[in-house]
């Protein structure tokens, strides 16, 4: 494996070293020419890395050192406090737990380091055992030196979709990942896991619950705008996207908001977007060119982003990168998304599976609703309401189901959720290795939550983020670095804690969000029920880029590991408009192909399984 300092990261990263003599020769092996550093109160490296000076906030306090990276309103007169008073490195749950952003919390203390990102999984830490010391880092890739990839790894991302826990397994064999919500403690050679976050019960009510969500929204925003300049926002015209840019626009910032029409001619979202701009008219409001639109699998074969995991938001990186670029000609300094908000905002159709044994009278009612809504056929809803599995041995079962036909939506909805599929291109090899993976991790497996319904809600948050991750990394390499405020913890902890029923009701459109954006955007564009799909950029981009399809399979990396038939996805890249292409089949495969493109070229790569 090469050198992974020396791939030229763009965005900030870091690595973290135990107060050990050991970690003095790791640091010199991990850390590249220029990386900046701090140290433990012994003088040895602490945390070392590339950041810039607004991006990090520091402290130290007799033997006690404490670093937040990312975006944060902490003060270092406010780290001071914290650092001086910290006695146990547990003790720091409840900062942790308090303060807004999403950022990193990095502490040494007599020489004893704990490391956390975010409950969202947004900010992830990476660790791996480096001689006699344990190493952490932001990125697995800073620790993957001399370290061969996982194809376990590697083949359960060809998995659509990956089930938790297996997005926790990294990509490569000596590298760890700590599951979002928990932290590291590393003490020289040693580490363990202690968990910081519970998602919250979900008690309260819609009125109760309006003004935390908007203060905590409110202030997510006011953490990406408070120090002014050019703050650029992504307005497509849905709600979640106009209420960023109206809470964007009560701040000092300079205030730039940018739409993409789209090619169907029924797309509302330009419609959307034009009708919220006018009641902002010290926003400047861009559209840009229909020209101008990437088409989703665009430049798939320039791809040369350092990832440290595959990822389908490769899919629309080309749109992302165009419209960052126009919008950095503006002068703008962030670029803030409402990514996130029907994660949050919005909550899982799986709450009724336990609510009908609560509460059935009202749950059959409500049910009957979304039958009508979405034409769930009667049966394979009974069935799924009837399930009584627990997590461990749903995952199971799909493991020996990886080439059955898909089940309807309904089964998914209200159970366990979607049932991993391998697509007809995956070699029976691949399959075996990944029903053995599956099996492995449903011995022990957990829900994320305490029911189907508290599970289905947290892991499509935590699914997105791991997609978000890479964009923010993709966009802070280009020079204009992307947030998705929604996917704050402190936001995301605010929604949770509405009670289901409330959350999500076949009657009204996300009414947690619309109820607390009340006052802040006019009611007229509180009134959209609907978004955008983007399938004709999709089946656009597979006839126009079909050709660069075609030489990504013929060269396949995948195929070389034995993989992927080569042989069929070829098939596949000449017919673009067969039917079960428009259903995003390719992404995860593409993904994982690219992930593999996008090591160092001519490196060669061990493989272990």
């Amino acid at each position: 494996m090469p050198d992974q300092a020396s791939r030229g990261h763009g965005e900030s990263h870091f690595v973290v070293l135990p107060d050990h003599e050991a970690a003095l020769a790791v640091a010199r092996r991990l850390c590249a020419p220029g990386f900046r550093s701090l140290q433990h109160a012994s003088g040895r490296p602490w945390l070392a890395g590339r950041w810039r000076d607004d991006e990090i906030v520091a402290a130290a306090a007799g033997d006690a050192r404490l670093a937040v990276i990312g975006w944060c309103p902490v003060s270092v007169a406010e780290l001071e406090r914290a650092a001086a008073g910290l006695r146990d490195l547990t003790h720091l749950d409840e900062l942790a737990r308090r303060l807004p952003g999403s950022f990193h919390l990095v502490a040494s203390l007599g020489g004893r380091c704990r490391v956390q990102g975010t409950a969202s999984g947004l900010r992830l830490v990476f660790h791996r055992r480096i001689g006699e010391v344990v190493v952490a880092a932001d990125r697995a890739d800073l620790l993957a030196q001399d370290s061969p990839v996982d194809e376990r790894g590697l083949v359960v991302r060809l998995l659509f979709p990956t089930p938790h826990p297996l997005l926790e397994r990294t990509m490569w064999r000596d590298v760890e990942c700590v599951p979002p919500g928990s932290a590291l403690l590393v003490d020289g050679g040693r580490a363990r896991l202690t968990r910081w976050w519970r998602d919250p019960e979900p008690v309260r009510g819609i009125a109760e619950s309006v003004p935390l969500i908007r203060d905590a929204l409110a202030t997510a925003v006011d953490v990406r705008t408070r120090a002014g300049g050019t703050v650029a926002c992504d307005l497509s015209g849905g709600l979640d996207s106009t209420s960023i840019t109206f809470l964007a626009a009560r701040s000092d910032a300079r205030i730039v908001a940018s739409t993409w029409p789209a090619l169907d001619p029924v797309d509302e979202d330009v419609a959307w977007a034009r009708r919220a701009a006018a009641h902002l008219p010290m926003v400047e409001h861009v559209v840009w060119p229909a020209e101008r639109i990437p088409l989703v699998y665009e430049n798939l074969l320039g791809i040369d982003d350092p990832m440290d995991e595959p990822t389908i938001g490769m899919m629309d990186r080309q749109r992302l990168l165009e419209d960052l670029k126009g919008l950095a000609e503006k002068g703008s300094r962030v670029r803030l998304t409402g990514i996130g908000g029907d994660h949050v905002a919005w909550c899982s159709e799986a709450h009724y599976h336990p609510l009908l044994r609560r509460r059935p009278l009202f749950a059959i009612r409500q049910l009957r609703a979304y039958r009508a809504l979405f034409d769930w056929p009667l049966k394979p809803m009974i069935s799924a309401l009837a399930d009584s599995r627990s997590y461990g041995a749903w995952l199971a079962d799909e493991a020996e189901r990886l080439r059955a036909p898909r089940d309807p939506n309904v089964i998914g909805t209200l159970g366990w959720g979607t049932g991993p599929r391998l697509f007809d291109w995956v070699t029976p090899e691949a399959q075996a290795l990944a029903r053995d993976t599956l099996l492995d991790a449903a011995a022990t497996a957990e829900p994320l939550g305490r029911n189907r319904g508290e599970h289905g809600d947290l892991e499509p948050i935590l699914s997105c983020s791991r997609i978000i991750r890479q964009w923010e990394q993709m966009s802070a390499r280009a020079g204009l670095p992307i947030q998705s405020p929604f996917l704050d913890d402190r936001v995301i902890e605010a929604c949770l804690s509405v009670r289901p029923e409330e959350r999500v009701t076949p009657w009204r459109y996300k009414p947690v969000l619309t109820e607390a954006m009340r006052g802040i955007v006019p009611d007229e564009c509180l009134a959209r029920t609907n978004k955008a799909q983007a399938a004709l950029e999709a089946s656009a981009g597979l006839r126009r880029h079909r050709g660069d399809l075609l030489e990504l399979w013929e060269s396949s990396k995948l195929a070389d590991l034995g993989l992927v038939d080569r042989r069929r996805l070829t098939e596949l890249a000449l017919r673009p408009d067969t039917p079960e292409l428009r259903t995003g089949i390719l992404y995860s495969t593409i993904g994982c192909e690219v992930w593999l493109r996008s090591l160092d070229k001519g490196a060669e790569h061990a493989v272990a399984g």
